[in-house]
């Protein structure tokens, strides 16, 4: 089984377990042994899909200002949190792969295999998300036609994005593409990094 065949059903049981509940509050139940890629890849997408909905929220303009407040916080954590899983998607392939002889004419990937995989639960999202648009009956049918033709647009992009994952775990399995992983570095969060923070730090 190619990777992204494990991956994208995964990713769709997020969206159906975080919808039947449909809260940012909600509690995950992550069903996958804890450690396992399956675990990492579901606890990927929840992130993502609390994150979205949160994206939302913040978008009401009659939102009070406190609340506000509250939800950017806990969007710039989910950030954090998002990029400190995908490293540890990163971690397991590197490890996967940590015996792979490369090839004297080995070529570099842009972005390592995890960032590829953070694009594919996005997409997971825009899919079930632009699918609810057209299912509608409360807007014109232009609206539906205009949401699907988006859809049809999204799913390609989907099962390119699929094709490009599986070909480059392939190409680095076999020695063709070195994997190398630089982390992100994030600074905004960094006490000691942004000058808000550390300017700030005993006032």
């Amino acid at each position: 089984m190619r990777f992204t065949e494990k991956a994208w059903p995964i990713f769709d049981q997020v969206l159906e377990d975080y919808h039947r509940v449909d809260s940012v509050d909600a509690h995950t139940e992550n069903p996958y042994a804890v450690g396992s890629l399956e675990h990492l890849l579901y606890h990927k997408c929840w992130i993502d899909t609390v994150q979205w909905h949160l994206e939302d929220i913040i978008r009401d303009a009659n939102i009070n200002a406190e609340y506000a407040l509250a939800i950017k916080r806990r969007i710039d954590s989910s950030n954090q949190e998002r990029t400190d899983i995908v490293e540890q998607l990163d971690d397991y392939f590197l490890t996967l792969y940590n015996e792979v002889e490369y090839h004297e004419n080995y070529r570099l990937n842009t972005e390592s295999p995890a960032w590829a995989v953070d694009r594919l639960s996005i997409l997971a999202l825009k899919i079930y998300h632009m699918t609810e648009q057209v299912m509608r009956t409360d807007v014109t049918t232009e609206h539906q036609e205009r949401c699907a033709d988006k859809l049809h647009v999204l799913k390609i992009q989907r099962d390119d994005l699929m094709e490009a994952i599986d070909t480059l775990l392939e190409d680095i399995g076999s020695g063709a593409v070195r994997m190398k992983v630089y982390r992100q570095m994030k600074m905004y969060n960094d006490a000691t990094l942004n000058p808000i923070l550390y300017k700030n730090k005993d006032v």
